[in-house]
């Protein structure tokens, strides 16, 4: 079954263990760790409720407490501001506060791939359409990527996968979709390959690690073998899931950083602080200088 049904809840898989960020990440989770003044998993979740998502379920790990902790009250904290009469700190953690209610967390027990922690949130989800993001990707862009993605799938219906341009001769580095038919700021979907080998990927739009699934994902993915790595692939579960539904490519105009590689989270950390008018003039003329020191 395939529907428009309304996407209320959305997954992030946070379990990861950051290895490429350690001796950091042997104390801070990777998701935790700060573009200019907030975790990077706070910019994914910003752009999950900015898009209408109504309940985050967040698949964790051992050492990610901390995350569950963040989305709580800190009530020493909390009263500390108070006396202090510290307004717009209150406010500003008071934004960041999802609804009581609105967020669930379960645990990934085994590093199984990126299929098996969207399986650990079946039982959250339940019987209807949901959004997957990955934690390490953050966006720059006029509108949110999962926003486009949520107006698209009102038009379609079926799977989303948000998609982006590389350079043709990087298309066997990432998972690949083939496109076909304009939809709205996006295509149907003929195809997908998960880092095809040089030369033969079907066109060059990779997946950005934004989804919109529906449920009937899971049980494909509970009896899937394992594919590569040795792990759970979701690309595999869903070229399944393409034989019965359709799926479509939403066009993300904007600039994706990957958090999860030591370059992309620098150049987020600059990227972010450059957009942001109470930082830009403090940092742009010593990058400038820093820039022109290397030559």
């Amino acid at each position: 079954m395939s529907d428009k049904r309304k996407v209320r809840k959305a997954v992030f898989p946070v379990a990861g263990l950051g290895t490429r960020f350690l001796p950091a990440t042997k104390a801070v989770p990777k998701e935790m760790l700060t573009v200019v003044d907030k975790p990077v998993i706070q910019y994914v979740v910003d752009e999950a409720i900015n898009a209408g998502i109504e309940h985050l379920i967040f698949v964790t790990g051992r050492g990610k407490a901390v995350i569950e902790d963040y989305f709580d009250i800190q009530v020493e904290l909390d009263q500390t501001l108070r006396e202090r009469n510290k307004k717009a700190e209150l406010t500003l953690l008071e934004g960041i506060l999802p609804p009581a209610g609105t967020t669930s967390f379960t645990r990934q027990q085994s590093p199984l791939g990126l299929g098996h922690a969207v399986w650990c949130a079946r039982e959250l989800v339940g019987n209807e359409p949901f959004a997957l993001l990955l934690p390490d990707m953050i966006m720059q862009g006029e509108k949110g990527c999962l926003k486009g993605m949520v107006e698209l799938y009102e038009q379609s219906g079926g799977n989303v996968i948000g998609v982006e341009e590389c350079a043709p001769d990087q298309a066997h580095k990432y998972g690949i979709v083939g496109v076909g038919d304009r939809i709205g700021e996006g295509y149907r979907i003929t195809g997908m390959v998960e880092k095809p080998a040089p030369g033969t990927a079907p066109s060059n739009f990779f997946i950005n690690g934004r989804y919109i699934l529906q449920p009937e994902i899971f049980p494909i993915l509970e009896t899937q073998e394992r594919g590569a790595g040795n792990e759970i692939q979701l690309t595999d579960g869903m070229i399944k899931l393409s034989r019965d539904q359709s799926f479509a490519a939403y066009h993300f105009q904007g600039t994706t950083y990957d958090c999860g590689a030591k370059d992309g989270f620098i150049l987020a950390n600059v990227a972010f602080a450059l957009q942001r008018a109470d930082m830009r003039s403090a940092v742009e003329g010593p990058l400038r200088e820093l820039v022109a020191g290397l030559k």
